[in-house]
């Protein structure tokens, strides 16, 4: 029964994020915009104690508690949702491939369309 309870608290830490660990001026993060669910990115301006200024990547910016940030882990694999050719809409896909500058992804959309956009249109969970 220890056992059981040790997994079940080990998986929970496990799927719970991590805030940032360098959460300096000019870090690159996944932030919760305005404390939701979704995770986007953005750029660390700057740090008051347990305050973090972003400056999204979509151009939008806010403070945040220090818990709301985690490091930047999109990679190739990562589940994504996009705004499709810049809509209001919302489609989930996989990122395919990254530019050089890292902010240009390549995204496979589970209905199978193939786009390349910005990290600024995508989110993730």
């Amino acid at each position: 029964m220890k056992t059981l309870a040790f997994l079940i608290s080990l998986s929970l830490a496990l799927l719970t994020p991590l805030p940032a660990n360098a959460q300096e001026p000019g870090d690159w993060v996944l932030a919760q915009w305005r404390g939701g669910q979704f995770w986007f990115p953005g750029v660390v301006q700057a740090r008051s104690g347990n305050t973090v200024s972003i400056a999204y990547d979509d151009g939008t910016q806010e403070n945040l508690p220090v818990h709301l940030v985690q490091p930047y882990t999109w990679r190739v694999g990562t589940r994504v949702e996009c705004q499709w050719a810049g809509g209001d809409e919302w489609y989930g896909g996989q990122i395919t491939q990254m530019g050089s500058d890292g902010s240009t992804i390549n995204v496979l959309y589970d209905d199978g369309d193939r786009e390349t956009t910005r990290t600024g249109a995508c989110r993730s969970r």
